[in-house]
């Protein structure tokens, strides 16, 4: 365990517990290999440049060589003109119906800095995924697991998922990166999630992750340029939804995002992110505040995502419901 570090950011606000009933365990932490799916079936993720035209810069991403006849649709909410040390959330997990053979449905967070007009964009990505397996060889089941992934250059020759490669440290001896997630969430029944918060160390400059308070790892902040040099730090921050669509048969793919059910559903139905937050220069998590959220969707006839803000008893802070269901008559 590298303890030569400074402790986890603190909230500049009082913001009120979260609820113990939708605190997420683990199974035992037993690690599996992953195939980087996101890399050959995307070409990259949704990462984004600040003040750039969102849809443009995602069908750049999208026409790489790993894409031909291939695509990725998303339901990401997003923040940008500020200095970003690190991002956190609560996820709501699921165990997404998926279509083709080695496809995937992930929920996850970006930290981001670089430009897509070269090949400098470094992004930190956390979250958990749900892959469709066909080989023994990957995962050896089809659970949600907790995933990590990273690159320094736009995900052309570096970065990789988890410890398939060189980078993320794991740290924890008790939270497996790639281990699975349970118990999941059940429309209109028990609602479970789990609370990522990834930061950078003021000292050292690496990238740490945690899982519901306890330490897992650290990127290495020799991996990055930008987010790696001194006084680096993310120019954007997003969290969603991605899933593959390789339009089986001429249609749109039917795997679901989140819960399968569209933002509107609510909760219960819906899969939502909550008490969206940044980290500062001064090492504090600061709430996101609800005008500083923008959010897209490429196709809402297939996924969609609604933002809302919520002060209440519940405490949820700024947060959103996004999915849905892939192919329906909205989305032939």
């Amino acid at each position: 365990m590298n303890t030569d570090r400074d402790a986890p950011p603190t909230r500049r606000t009082s913001s009120p517990a979260t609820a113990t009933r939708f605190q997420l365990p683990f199974n035992p932490p037993l690690l599996h290999c992953l195939v980087s799916f996101h890399h050959w079936v995307c070409s990259s993720t949704t990462t984004l440049v600040p003040k750039l035209d969102i849809s443009t810069e995602r069908s750049k991403l999208n026409a790489g060589p790993f894409a031909v006849g291939l695509g990725c649709k998303h339901a990401i909410a997003y923040t940008q003109g500020e200095v970003y040390y690190g991002a956190k959330a609560t996820i709501n997990v699921w165990d997404p119906s998926i279509q083709e053979p080695n496809g995937f449905s992930l929920s996850q967070l970006w930290i981001l800095s670089g430009s897509f007009n070269g090949s400098d964009l470094n992004s930190i990505e956390a979250g958990w995924q749900y892959v469709m397996q066909v080989s023994p060889a990957l995962y050896g089941d089809s659970r949600p697991r907790l995933f990590t992934y990273w690159t320094s250059d736009a995900y052309e020759a570096t970065g990789c998922y988890n410890a398939l490669c060189p980078g993320f440290i794991q740290t924890s001896p008790h939270i497996a990166i790639g281990a699975s997630i349970s118990p999941v969430s059940s429309v209109s029944g028990n609602q479970y999630d789990m609370t990522l918060l990834v930061w950078k160390d003021p000292r050292l400059g690496n990238w740490w992750l945690s899982y519901g308070g306890q330490l897992v790892g650290y990127w290495p902040a020799a991996l990055f340029t930008h987010l790696g040099s001194a006084g680096g730090h993310a120019s954007m921050v997003e969290w969603g939804g991605e899933v593959v669509n390789t339009s089986p048969g001429g249609a749109h793919t039917a795997t679901h995002m989140g819960s399968g059910r569209f933002a509107s559903q609510g909760f219960g139905k819906a899969s939502y992110f909550r008490n969206l937050e940044t980290v500062d220069a001064g090492n504090s998590l600061v709430p996101v505040p609800l005008d500083a959220l923008q959010t897209l969707a490429e196709d809402a006839g297939c996924y969609d995502i609604n933002k809302a803000f919520d002060d209440g008893r519940q405490g949820w802070g700024t947060h959103f419901y996004y999915g849905g269901p892939g192919h329906n008559p909205a989305c032939p």
